[in-house]
């Protein structure tokens, strides 16, 4: 989808932003014009962008689950940008796919409040800028793991599901106002925090892509594609879209 849109005067704002999903996405928007502040732990992904790209992007070492960090960081770029035309609400982290009896009390609370309550402190930190514009594209990082069980364990399942359904609440309380919310289901997307899939004799991935209908797994450039698709005016009459983007796996 490389030169289907033109962001150029847009701001993006990328929780997630030093590794896999996000930093493609960061990537994807910074070469269709945009100017992109990234937000995450790692810093090493977040500098090698600012390297690469200069001022057109700009970064806050902090968690999503920081109120504070939060804060400081959505100040950063309307400081240094002006505004916030897109926000992806990508960060996240994975449970090691375990059921809920073996799913400690802490475990649970850092899946939850990293996964939903992260994206919940991001979009109310940034909503109230995009409402004064009456202008704004939010896109959430679901799974197929809000769809069907299988895709992680107990806490991570729970998690996605709950991204679907805020989602879902956000744009119909918003959308009059101007404001569009939308959400990506992946599959089995190549990224570091699958990397234990590939160690080996990389069996489990390779009974992931057998699983998988496509037979193989995506890149985290395609579900970039996918969202400058869903970002650009083109996709302006999508509102609580939940896009699954799995090599079929849901259809099974």
């Amino acid at each position: 989808m490389s030169g289907m849109t033109d962001f150029s005067g847009k701001v993006v704002f990328v929780t997630g932003a030093a590794s896999g999903i996000g930093q493609a996405q960061a990537k994807a928007f910074l070469e269709q014009g945009a100017r992109v502040f990234g937000m995450d732990l790692e810093a090493k992904g977040l500098r090698q962008l600012a390297e690469a790209h200069g001022e057109t992007f700009q970064f806050h070492i902090g968690s999503v689950a920081d109120q504070a960090s939060v804060t400081e960081a959505v100040q950063n770029c309307l400081n240094t940008f002006d505004q916030i035309d897109v926000l992806l609400n990508t960060a996240g982290i994975l449970d090691g796919f375990a059921p809920t009896l073996e799913t400690d009390e802490a475990l649970w609370d850092t899946i939850m409040t990293t996964n939903v309550k992260g994206m919940y402190l991001v979009t109310n930190a940034v909503l109230p800028k995009m409402l004064a514009r009456r202008s704004g594209v939010v896109i959430n990082m679901a799974s197929i793991a809000g769809f069907v069980a299988g895709g992680g364990g107990a806490a991570y399942t729970a998690s996605k599901h709950a991204i679907i359904g805020y989602t879902k609440q956000l744009t119909y309380d918003y959308a009059a106002q101007g404001i569009r919310a939308n959400a990506l289901a992946p599959g089995a997307i190549q990224t570091p925090m699958n990397a234990a899939d590939f160690e080996g004799d990389a069996h489990m991935a390779k009974w992931v892509a057998n699983e998988t209908p496509a037979k193989r797994w995506a890149s985290p450039q395609e579900v970039a594609d996918l969202t400058l698709f869903v970002a650009s005016d083109r996709a302006s009459y999508m509102h609580g879209a939940v896009l699954p983007l799995d090599g079929g796996w849901t259809v099974q």
